[in-house]
């Protein structure tokens, strides 16, 4: 293994972003798409909390957490657009605030059912209150630390998609229209287009291994 080796899902919104970063760093690593109902035995020995993304160093070290993967994803070769920001404590509290307060209400939203506590109105009010914050955020430029992208960007972009593709017609109809435009940015973006090609799932040989031996 001469690259670092990064166990991602497509559609999973950590592994986007951890994507998005090692991609706009121009660090090449070996994309390893795994399916999550059917987890391969080397991914979960490598990382028992059996979540993507997870990214395994050329010498062993293994990084579990999105953050911390575009965090040294954004050391190695940050874009100059970039640069001065990428270890800014501020904006790693606010995403890891942002991960906390919006995602579970997301997900609540997304896939509700009759029964839940909340009402859908209710779990998507929640989560527009977050975006109404973004949206003051973002007087200062077009992106939510100004005029310029930063680490905060790339990370909370994909948790916005996936909440505007729940009710695309009904996100565009608010008063945002800065978060709008900022989504439809990103979302037209090459380097967006570029890690959210469809990959081939990931062979593991171990699988292989198992199934030769009949154990």
């Amino acid at each position: 293994m001469t690259l670092p080796v990064l166990y991602s899902f497509r559609r999973c919104p950590y592994a986007m972003r951890a994507r998005l970063a090692l991609h706009l760093a121009g660090v090449q690593v070996e994309l390893r798409e795994i399916a999550l109902k059917a987890k391969p035995p080397t991914f979960l020995a490598l990382s028992p909390k059996a979540t993507v993304p997870v990214l395994q160093h050329a010498n062993g070290v293994v990084l579990e957490e999105s953050l911390e993967i575009m965090q040294w994803a954004l050391v190695q070769r940050a874009p100059h657009w970039l640069i001065e920001r990428i270890d800014d404590q501020p904006q790693a509290q606010f995403v890891a605030a942002f991960d906390a307060g919006f995602k579970p209400w997301l997900d609540r939203y997304k896939y509700h059912r009759d029964e839940h506590e909340w009402s859908r109105e209710h779990c998507r009010a929640q989560c527009l209150a977050w975006l109404q914050r973004l949206e003051t955020l973002m007087v200062g430029g077009p992106y939510l630390c100004g005029t310029e992208a930063q680490l905060v960007d790339l990370a909370l972009l994909p948790f916005v998609r996936q909440f505007h593709f729940v009710e695309p017609t009904w996100l565009a109809q608010q008063a945002l229209p800065a978060v709008w435009s900022w989504l439809n940015h990103w979302l037209a973006h090459d380097a967006f287009l570029v890690i959210m090609e469809k990959q081939s799932l990931w062979q593991d040989p171990m699988l292989a291994t198992t199934a030769e031996t009949g154990l």
